[in-house]
C-alpha cells in the first residue's frame, strides 16, 4: 500500500484532485467540472453543496481503495471567498461570487467613515476591487443584510471552509488574509483598524500559520488535516522551500504577476495606482507583487491580428522570433496598439497596422509593446531587493518570441524557463509535511531550462 498526500485544487472552473507520494510523485489525479448556481440577486456563484458533496464523494472512494494509504490532507483554493456559518456551522449564504458588484452607495460610505481608496488600499494592500476585496464582501452584508449578519458565528475563506467540513475547526490563515482582502494592515501587522472598529474581528476564527495541521480520524482513517491555502501563495512554495537564494517568479496567463518574496518595503499610493499590492507568506510576511492583465490583452490582440491578416486562429503560436525583424522595428521605436485592457495614456486612440506587412512583423511589435509593460511590472515587483534570478512559469513560456524578449532585456539575469502541470498543488501538498526538499527540487519536477541571452546591440 503506497501511502500518499492527499490534495484537493479547487479553481473557480475546474476542480482537481491529486494524490502524490512522499517523494512528492503525483501517482493520482482526477478533474471534474461543476455546474453553478445563482445567489439571490441571480448572479453566477459557486454550488456549495456540489462542492462539498465531490470532495466528500471523491475522498471516500479513495480512502476504500486497497491501494492507497492517505496519510495528509489539504486543501488549495482561489481566495476573496467567504464561507458565513452560522452557530450550528451550516452555510448562511451563498458562496458569493468575487466579480459580483458592491453597491456604490457602500463602497462610498466605507471609504468615509475610514479614509480615502488609495490610503486604505496601500496599507491593506488592497487596490478597490468591489467583492474581490473579501472584506468589503463582510461590510457589505453587515449594512445590507443585517439579519444575516447577526447570525454569523464564524466567516472563513474557502480554503479554511473545505478543511472545516473534515475537522470541524474553524482557523484563519496568512496567506488567504493576505489576498487583497482589505482585510490586514501590513505596518501593523494586525487587522486593520476598520474591521475592529465594524466588530468584524470576532467573526473571524484564530490565525494560525499555513503549515499547521490538526491530527484527526475521518472514516477510521488517522490523517493529518491542513488548514489550507490560498492558490497563488501555494504555487510560489516549492521554490520558496528549495531555493535559498532571493529569486522573482513571474506567473504568466491571463494575468502576469510578479512575485517577490524577498521585498518587505510598505506600499505606496504610487505601487498601488501601478497595480501593485502584497501577499502573505505562509509565515505571515510579506510578497511583493506587481500584475497587469498581458494574457487578456494578448488574447483580444491576437484575435484582431489573426482576422486582419486572414490566418486561421492558433497560427500566432507557430511564431518564432526573428532577429532581424526585431531590430528593425527598435531601430526606431513607436507604439502603435491600442490596448483594450490596459489604461494607460501612452497609447494611442487607434490600432495602425499599415506600417506591418506580415502578421510576424505585426506580432513582433504586439510582444516589444506588451514588453515594456512586462518590464515595468518586473521591476516594480523587484524594487531594492538583491534579486539575480527570474523564474517564469505559465503559459507564456511556449511564446517564443516573449522568452526570447526576457532573456535580452534581463541579460544580467539568470532566468529560467519552469513547466509544472501541478500548480498550486504541490505547495499544498510541501506545507504540512515534515519532509525537507533541496535545491534539485526544482530541476528534478519542473522540467526547468535556463534562457540564453541573446548577443546583439539595438
Amino acid at each position: 500500500m503506497v501511502k500518499v498526500n492527499a490534495v484537493f485544487d479547487i479553481g473557480k472552473t475546474n476542480k482537481k484532485f491529486f494524490l502524490f507520494d512522499d517523494d512528492y510523485n503525483e501517482v493520482h489525479r482526477e478533474y471534474t467540472d461543476l455546474p453553478l448556481t445563482v445567489d439571490e440577486d441571480g448572479f453566477e456563484a459557486e454550488d456549495l453543496d456540489a462542492l462539498r458533496n465531490w470532495i466528500e464523494h471523491t475522498l471516500d472512494s479513495i480512502l476504500e481503495h486497497s491501494d492507497y494509504d492517505v496519510k495528509t490532507l489539504n486543501f488549495s483554493s482561489y481566495g476573496a471567498s467567504l464561507v458565513h456559518l452560522d452557530y450550528k456551522g451550516k452555510p448562511l449564504t451563498p458562496l458569493y461570487n468575487y466579480t459580483k458588484a458592491i453597491p456604490e452607495q457602500i463602497t462610498n460610505q466605507f471609504y468615509e467613515r475610514y479614509g480615502d481608496t488609495l490610503t486604505i488600499a496601500a496599507q491593506t494592500a488592497s487596490p478597490q476591487s468591489g467583492m474581490l476585496n473579501s472584506g468589503m464582501q463582510l461590510y457589505w452584508l453587515k449594512y445590507t443584510k443585517p439579519e444575516i449578519f447577526s447570525r454569523v458565528k464564524y466567516s472563513l475563506h474557502l480554503p479554511q471552509y473545505l478543511s472545516y467540513l473534515f475537522t470541524g475547526i474553524p482557523v484563519s490563515e496568512y496567506t488567504s488574509i493576505g489576498c487583497h482582502t482589505n482585510l490586514w494592515d501590513y505596518d501593523a501587522e494586525d487587522y486593520h483598524s476598520w474591521v475592529h472598529a465594524e466588530g468584524i474581528d470576532r467573526i473571524l476564527p484564530p490565525i494560525v500559520p499555513t503549515s499547521a495541521s490538526i491530527n484527526t480520524t475521518y472514516k477510521d482513517r488517522k490523517i493529518k488535516i491542513g488548514v489550507g491555502i490560498h492558490d497563488s501563495s501555494s504555487a510560489l512554495l516549492p521554490y520558496i522551500l528549495s531555493k535559498k537564494k532571493p529569486f522573482l517568479l513571474l506567473s504568466t496567463g491571463t494575468w502576469s504577476i510578479a512575485l517577490n518574496p524577498y521585498n518587505a518595503d510598505s506600499l505606496t499610493r504610487q505601487d498601488v495606482e501601478n497595480n501593485t499590492l502584497n501577499y502573505l507568506r505562509i509565515d505571515g510576511r510579506r510578497v511583493k507583487a506587481s500584475r497587469f492583465f498581458m494574457g487578456n490583452e494578448y488574447r483580444v490582440q491576437v484575435e484582431m491580428l489573426t482576422e486582419h491578416y486572414n490566418k486561421e486562429y492558433g497560427y500566432h503560436r507557430e511564431v518564432q522570433f526573428d532577429r532581424d525583424i526585431y531590430l528593425k522595428l527598435v531601430e526606431k521605436p513607436a507604439v502603435y496598439f491600442k490596448f483594450e485592457g490596459v489604461n494607460l495614456k501612452r497609447l494611442p486612440q487607434q490600432t495602425d497596422l499599415v506600417p506591418f506587412a506580415t502578421f510576424e512583423e505585426a506580432y513582433h511589435q504586439l510582444m516589444i509593446e506588451l514588453m515594456e509593460l512586462q518590464i515595468d511590472t518586473i521591476n516594480n515587483a523587484i524594487g531594492s531587493s538583491d534579486i539575480k534570478t527570474i523564474y517564469i512559469d505559465g503559459g507564456f513560456t511556449d511564446n517564443d518570441v516573449f522568452m526570447k524578449l526576457m532573456s535580452h532585456h534581463y541579460s544580467n539575469f539568470k532566468v529560467l524557463s519552469t513547466h509544472s502541470p501541478l500548480g498550486s498543488a504541490l505547495g499544498a501538498a510541501m506545507v504540512i509535511s515534515d519532509r525537507q526538499v533541496t535545491s534539485k527540487f526544482l530541476k528534478e519536477n519542473y522540467r526547468m531550462k535556463k534562457l540564453v541571452p541573446l548577443f546583439f546591440d539595438v
